[in-house]
């Protein structure tokens, strides 16, 4: 596997992106959508956080 694929994968271990460590041997193979579909609500959540009123 290439370094570039390698280290991209410790990145994404390292900001609670990938949580399981057997995800590292296989950055070649497809990924399921319900995964690509967290990572997006985790996104979404990150940069547009749910307001609360002040009121």
């Amino acid at each position: 596997m290439e370094t570039w694929k390698m280290e991209l994968g410790q990145k994404a271990m390292a900001a609670g992106i990938l949580k399981d460590p057997q995800w590292l041997d296989r950055l070649d193979e497809p990924m399921p959508l319900w995964v690509l579909l967290e990572i997006a609500f985790q996104l979404i959540e990150k940069l547009d956080p749910p307001t609360v009123s002040y009121d």
